[in-house]
């Protein structure tokens, strides 16, 4: 009996990975999705979601997940709850080795889905508060602190950002940094220096988050005196990067220099028969539609690429695959 190998493999199972299993599997290709322990990606820390088209009283973000997979599993899509730990992309059929497995999973095309998180202060605060009155996202949460007061940590343009877009909600910002010196851009730390609601804290660590179910307020300390402080916020917004899950796949995909993979066409990387949709690739937006969206642009990518293949409806004998098709992948129709 042949090995099987999958039409799509998915690893991630936030909005992008299970979007693409949803129109994979309705492709009627076959898909597998390597879900990862943490299963859903970002939403799952996210209590309430008002901005995603459909849920016109808003959700909690692992309903939403949960929609997204039961709705992927309705057209077939096969759910793994493992990690990937390693990955062979230089010859097809691609080769995924679940974690603590010895026999590898194939596949004809994968699509990464793995997204990217926030990167976050270490604080014992961030973890026990996520999703009540901490954040790393002020587009996704700004909304739910009108008129209050709000902390920021950062020092570069995402920093400057966050705080911009919150003044159109709270009613004042503590943008607080460890130095007097920024990373922003010039015009960015302008415009935030110029703005009412922003109050800058520079020379400034935060020691602790204060609150014991929400956010109540934090505890300074000057990093110039050692002298410490205590100012009341309702909200802690996290600001000093994200950054992408693409450990796994260095050395196999071209990245930039923050480890974003990069697509070459369309939502295809480097290598042809492998996508990446939603944060992995995305520092720009970061939103849950638009990684949905990412993640319906490369099931559509994968099966019309496997179509010029020959290989959307039939598993072929690998040892059928000739250079003329590996050279026709650069080519395919978009």
């Amino acid at each position: 009996m042949a090995e099987k190998i999958y039409d799509t493999v998915i690893v991630g199972s936030g909005p992008a990975g299970y979007t693409a299993a949803l129109y994979a599997a309705r492709a009627n290709l076959d898909t597998l999705v390597f879900q990862g322990f943490e299963s859903g990606g970002q939403l799952m820390l996210t209590s309430d979601v008002e901005n995603y088209p459909g849920y016109k009283d808003g959700t909690a973000g692992p309903d939403m997940m949960d929609d997204f997979e039961a709705q992927a599993a309705r057209f077939g899509a096969e759910m793994r709850p493992d990690n990937v730990e390693r990955v062979d992309f230089s010859e097809r059929p691609f080769k995924l080795w679940a974690e603590g497995e010895e026999e590898p999973t194939l596949a004809k095309s994968v699509v990464i889905a793995t997204g990217a998180k926030a990167r976050w202060l270490g604080l014992e605060g961030e973890q026990r508060l996520m999703g009540r009155g901490v954040s790393g996202c002020a587009t996704c949460d700004g909304f739910f602190f009108k008129d209050k007061r709000v902390a920021v940590v950062g020092g570069g343009d995402t920093a400057m950002e966050e705080a911009l877009f919150l003044t159109r909600y709270v009613g004042e910002v503590f943008l607080i940094h460890r130095r007097d010196t920024f990373r922003a851009s010039k015009i960015m730390l302008d415009r935030a220096r110029k703005n009412p609601k922003i109050t800058f804290v520079t020379d400034t660590v935060v020691e602790e988050i204060l609150g014991e179910t929400s956010v109540e307020g934090v505890r300074l300390r000057d990093t110039l005196t050692g002298e410490e402080r205590e100012i009341a916020v309702d909200g802690f917004f996290a600001a000093i990067g994200h950054e992408p899950a693409t450990r796994l796949f260095k050395g196999q995909l071209e990245m930039d220099e923050e480890g974003y993979v990069i697509q070459h066409e369309h939502t295809m990387t480097n290598v042809p028969g492998i996508f990446a949709a939603g944060d992995v690739s995305d520092k720009r937006y970061r939103q849950a539609v638009t990684a949905a969206g990412d993640g319906c642009m490369a099931a559509i990518d994968a099966e019309r690429w496997l179509e010029s293949q020959g290989e959307a409806e039939h598993a072929e004998d690998p040892s059928t695959w000739t250079a003329e098709k590996d050279e026709k992948a650069g080519t395919w129709a978009g």
